[in-house]
């Protein structure tokens, strides 16, 4: 096949799809950091203009990746959270949160790249998050608004926890797994506490 009918054939077979998984891809495998339009360009063995029909810009790119890393949480977290509610399902979605981070570790860090504030689509993959999180918590009797106050303490802690080790943010010694359920019984404690109030 020559040249000009090979890069014609790659081009049509391009989707906005395929260009974010193979993003995805390279964040995962090498860092959020090494993705260029430029290099998943020549992972698709494409030219960089042919990517410009599927994302508008680098910044696009990234946006859609933190989408889909947010999609992808999601699932997780409902996977994880399903036919368990209260305690049981703080802890075992907390867990699948870290397990996310470790497993999609560009993906997930897409999700703190690009900013969601006023991004209505972006606002409302965070927004399931937190409610899903707030149905798990219905058990324990709080207010709507406490509810809504307690699933986003659940989500800034679980982000924080896993993006600190991530990026090697725990340096003593003492084994981090059973850092993280102290971390579980001490938001599971305080969540019970609220409704003893």
């Amino acid at each position: 096949m020559c040249p000009l009918a090979w890069s014609r054939m790659v081009r049509e077979s391009l989707t906005t799809d395929i260009v974010v998984e193979t993003a995805s891809a390279i964040a995962n495998a090498e860092g959020l950091d090494s993705i260029t339009l430029t290099r998943v360009a020549k992972q698709l063995n494409a030219s960089q203009p042919a990517l410009y029909r599927h994302v508008d810009s680098y910044d696009d790119l990234i946006r859609l990746l933190g989408l889909r890393g947010r999609d992808e949480l999601y699932r997780r977290l409902s996977q994880a959270g399903a036919g368990l509610d209260g305690v049981e399902a703080v802890r075992a979605m907390g867990r699948a949160w870290r397990q996310t981070v470790k497993d999609v570790p560009g993906l997930y860090a897409a999700t703190d790249r690009y900013p969601c504030a006023g991004d209505t689509e972006l606002e409302a993959a965070v927004d399931r998050i937190v409610n899903l999180l707030g149905r798990a918590l219905l058990p324990f009797g709080l207010s709507d608004d406490e509810r809504v106050h307690a699933a986003r303490t659940l989500r800034s802690a679980f982000h924080g926890f896993a993006h600190l080790e991530a990026g090697d943010g725990h340096p003593l010694e003492q084994d981090l797994d059973e850092s993280f359920e102290h971390l579980l019984d001490l938001l599971c404690a305080g969540i019970g506490e609220l409704h003893r109030i």
